[in-house]
């Protein structure tokens, strides 16, 4: 790591290390008054719902008394998690085995909720991964993009299209603090060229785009009753932190967020449903927050507008996968 790399990075951790750990989680808590845990009635959809982030709030939503239907790629995982609900005495789970790495894949997933008339109250898009080294899928993408921020386009978007989320739903994106230290930058988003990969990077713009694109969703549906919440969960010790960033989690450890901690923010939004300013914002811990803390994130030639039109772009690349009928 260059010098330059080193005093950014020791800059960064420095400024939030007290706050997005569990440091910050128990100091601001002592100030929040209880709410209402109560979901009953409502169908969630949460993605990248097996582990993790997804797989608590798969579960406390469960406890809340909302049929859930979680969706990630992996049906060994699935099927652990539906086990574990079993176990806990809980019911109203359904799975659906998705790999949002495609987005083929991701159209079936609509099509299926569709055939069913399975309205959405709320969505969680919550899948995602930072991968060390490029990997293509088989339509051609960066497999990070895809997960990361395409997925949740074709998926928000074709739920939309039929009238699958309508007025009384929300929509809460789960980005990081990552998003933090970059602008958005459309080219760098979908990077294939080896050379020029960067999977930190790529995750980083990854989540500014979502805080773009929350922007976007909300501006563009403002009077049709749906309601758009971005949020950052913090620092939390989840298997894809312990797997792709290993020495931050060494050193980081003994004060990263438990699940419970990490998923806090996106269950109070989905049961308080606070107003929003206009702008481009992000919540965490139960209060909103700046989108940039550094005045060159700001320096960007994007728009909201421009990222829609870039991601539209890219879905209808994929002809004959099916999934450009709703665009």
């Amino acid at each position: 790591m260059s010098f330059k790399k080193l005093v950014m990075a020791a800059a960064f951790y420095g400024r939030f290390a007290a706050s997005f750990t569990q440091i910050g989680y128990a100091a601001r808590r002592l100030f929040w008054s209880p709410y209402p845990n109560e979901f009953h009635g409502q169908h969630w959809l949460v993605t990248g719902g097996s582990g993790g982030l997804g797989r608590e709030m798969v579960i406390r939503a469960l406890h809340g008394g909302a049929r859930v239907t979680a969706a990630a790629r992996s049906t060994p995982k699935l099927e652990s998690l539906a086990r574990a609900v079993t176990a806990q005495g809980l019911s109203g789970l359904a799975v659906e085995t998705c790999d949002f790495t495609l987005m083929a894949d991701t159209h079936r997933l609509i099509e299926r909720l569709a055939a069913a008339q399975r309205p959405v109250d709320v969505l969680v898009n919550n899948v995602g991964v930072l991968n060390d080294g490029l990997v293509i899928t088989p339509e051609g993408l960066e497999a990070s993009f895809a997960s990361n921020l395409l997925s949740h386009f074709v998926l928000t978007e074709g739920l939309l299209g039929r009238g699958l989320l309508r007025s009384g739903s929300i929509v809460v994106n789960v980005t990081s603090g990552g998003g933090y230290t970059v602008p958005l930058v459309n080219a760098a988003l979908n990077v294939t060229d080896t050379l020029r990969f960067n999977g930190v990077l790529a995750y980083g713009m990854h989540k500014r785009a979502q805080m773009v694109l929350n922007q976007y969703w909300r501006e563009r549906y403002e009077a049709s009753g749906i309601g758009f919440y971005v949020m950052h969960p913090g620092w939390a010790d989840t298997a894809g932190v312990q797997r792709s960033l290993p020495r931050f989690r060494h050193a980081m450890k003994w004060v990263l967020r438990d699940a419970h901690s990490g998923v806090d923010t996106a269950l109070w939004l989905a049961a308080t449903r606070p107003r929003q300013p206009q702008g481009e914002l992000v919540w965490f811990d139960r209060k909103i927050r700046p989108a940039h803390v550094y005045a060159h994130t700001r320096q960007s030639r994007e728009t909201p507008q421009s990222l829609v039109d870039f991601l539209r772009t890219e879905v209808q690349r994929l002809a004959g996968s099916g999934v450009d009928s709703f665009l």
